[in-house]
């Protein structure tokens, strides 16, 4: 189904703003809350001076598109294989999971990627917390069914709605939840969700500390909404090309300079349904930044953007499914990006570069 997307949007600004104290406040009152303590033994993440990244995004269908990408990271991972996996949110499509024991983990994340064994480091989208409509990220209770499903699996990795992971002295991934922040129903009635929150709040002060004591060589943030984007939804401040104060992304881009930029090497996101390698902005501050959105859905068709080339680009591409490897080691980041045709599972090496 074909819909304005920046219509719907404009008018769901206009609904949260009439909408009563209770349901909103209904929608946002739980707090987030630790994983419990694991029920399965969980895979241990590698240790060595060389990492080898899936980098994937935007998977959570349980449909055939997901499947052929995952087919495509399987071959690939029995001829070289990966050393830890990156989920950057959109885990549980169209609406987010219903419970801590929901059958759709097991038909959109663990029965796609059988074989793949391997942590993976999960981050929160906006679909994973939705409410009225899907993707409007208006109810942050379900991110915490998400947080649960770390005791549950032995492969999914999230121990609460933020947190890190350091690997030796080689890296240390910073994952974010900035959903609070870029939902297009806001919370306007609980004040713990607020972009000036106490939830934002302690995630800023967290981050802020951790990436100062971090002494790992590469520190990569790992986010679902981007900062800078060529595809559907835009740069951070400016999604959906829209100039409505929160759902354009206006405290998403605040936040990503106050914290992020200039502190990290790079800066990985999914939300756009694409693979881009972006450059450096000078509001960057060195950050690149990464968009990897493609393992089941595309940006072709009905939300074709018209913003794409806004930010200088080594690679994007629009149309084909995907993911990405980067392979680290105490001197050298590289980067590959793997097309892949939905018809066979086969992929492409579309794009190869070393980035530092």
């Amino acid at each position: 189904m074909n819909v304005d997307r920046r219509g719907f949007l404009t008018g769901a600004a206009s609904a949260a703003a009439l909408a009563t104290a209770e349901s909103l406040a209904s929608a946002g009152t739980a707090r987030a809350q630790p994983a419990p303590a694991t029920t399965v033994a969980k895979l241990p993440f590698p240790e060595g001076d060389s990492l080898r990244i899936l980098v994937t995004g935007d998977a959570g269908t349980g449909a055939r598109p997901q499947w052929a990408v995952a087919d495509a990271a399987r071959a690939l991972h029995a001829r070289e294989p990966f050393s830890c996996a990156l989920g950057l949110g959109d885990n549980v499509y169209e609406q987010g999971p219903w419970a801590d024991d929901d059958a759709q983990f097991n038909a959109k994340f663990e029965d796609p990627n059988r074989g793949l064994d391997f942590p993976w480091i999960m981050v929160q989208g906006n679909h994973d917390n939705s409410s009225v409509l899907p993707g409007d990220g208006g109810w942050l209770l379900r991110g915490d069914h998400e947080v649960a499903f770390h005791a549950r699996s032995e492969r999914w990795w999230m121990p609460a709605r933020y947190y890190s992971v350091p690997i030796g002295s080689l890296v240390e991934f910073f994952v974010l939840d900035l959903n609070p922040i870029a939902a297009y129903l806001p919370p306007l009635f609980e004040p713990y969700w607020a972009a000036d929150g106490q939830f934002m709040t302690e995630q800023a002060a967290w981050l802020d500390g951790a990436l100062a004591a971090s002494t790992a060589k590469w520190k990569i943030v790992c986010t679902h909404h981007p900062y800078l984007s060529n595809g559907s939804h835009g740069n951070a401040g400016a999604y959906e090309g829209l100039n409505i104060a929160p759902i354009n992304g206006i405290h998403v881009k605040e936040f990503f300079e106050a914290h992020v930029l200039g502190r990290a090497q790079f800066l990985l996101s999914g939300h756009d349904h694409c693979l881009q390698v972006l450059e450096p902005t000078p509001a960057c501050k060195g950050t690149r930044q990464l968009v990897s959105g493609a393992a089941a859905k595309t940006n072709s068709g009905a939300h074709a953007t018209d913003a794409r080339g806004i930010t200088p680009a080594l690679f994007e591409n629009f149309t084909d499914l995907g993911f990405m490897v980067l392979e680290l080691t105490a001197s050298s980041a590289d980067l590959t990006v793997h097309t892949v045709d939905p018809s066979n599972g086969q992929s492409t090496n579309a794009f190869q570069r070393r980035l530092a």
